[in-house]
């Protein structure tokens, strides 16, 4: 494929002002952040909540606003969490995406220890429903890896009928309690998913370039963002999430790649 979706990750549900003080927390942030983003190459926005005192949330009111403002300002994909609060029930988790119908939302395919001191739930039944919500309400699921186990869970639950072809792959390399963010792992991933899916990676922190680097090389799409890295390289933080949608997209034009428009990715995630 030679078009690259670069998707932006700006916020997530942990880092804090305090681990880099230009990360967006607000909706007014990371809609401002989200348009930087656009115009530096990025062409889809993962989108995660924070409260007023800066913790995880699946607060609708927040996702609502948040998608307004971007809406307003350009025609990014807008992909939304269903996972940015660990202590949500399942129709919080769900809630936004019947109101607001974003293209794209993450459907994170298992159960893991997170941080190895909680862990993050996605019980069978969950699945189940929030595969069907996403169906009914026209929303495309990007599948979350995070071990190999959760690529066998796709494969059953698209035999159910409940995930449909083609599928959209996003491997998150380096999280604590999943798979770690070596190329040899993101290989084996790939490997595993069927030649019609499409597919994007992610390695966290130190992890960020090497896979980044190997995606492009591969044929995939990418994922950058204070999400899941706050530095821009060793012991020096990220100004913006724009600096770093802005090095990817000079890396996959150094690499004899295109990247991908907004509109371009809707075409290839069919959306």
């Amino acid at each position: 494929m030679d078009k690259v979706i670069i998707t932006v990750a700006p916020t997530g549900a942990w880092p804090s002002k305090k681990d880099n003080p230009n990360i967006p927390l607000t909706p007014q942030e990371i809609a401002e952040d989200v348009y930087q983003c656009w115009q530096a190459g990025a062409a889809v926005a993962h989108l995660h909540m924070r409260d007023d005192q800066g913790r995880g949330t699946m607060s609708l009111e927040k996702f609502r606003e948040t998608v307004a403002l971007i809406r307003k300002k350009c025609d990014i994909v807008l992909n939304c969490t269903t996972s940015g609060d660990l202590n949500a029930t399942d129709e919080t988790r769900m809630a936004h995406l019947i109101e607001l119908k974003p293209e794209l939302a993450s459907y994170d395919a298992g159960s893991m220890n997170w941080m190895h001191n909680s862990v993050f739930l996605n019980t069978p039944q969950f699945l189940e429903k929030l595969g069907k919500t996403m169906l009914e309400n026209s929303v495309k699921p990007e599948i979350e890896i995070f071990d190999a186990g959760m690529v066998y869970n796709s494969f059953f639950y698209q035999r159910k009928g409940v995930l449909k072809a083609p599928l959209h792959y996003q491997f998150v390399l380096g999280a604590a309690g999943g798979s770690a963010a070596t190329v040899e792992n993101l290989v084996y991933l790939k490997n595993l998913i069927s030649p019609e899916a499409t597919w994007s990676a992610l390695g966290i922190g130190s992890g960020h370039i090497p896979i980044m680097l190997a995606a492009i090389a591969m044929g995939g799409h990418i994922r950058v963002g204070m999400e899941d890295n706050v530095f821009y390289a060793k012991n020096r933080l990220a100004e913006s999430n724009a600096e770093l949608v802005a090095r990817a997209a000079r890396i996959v034009r150094d690499a004899n790649r295109e990247v991908a428009s907004p509109n371009e990715a809707r075409n290839i995630l069919g959306v």
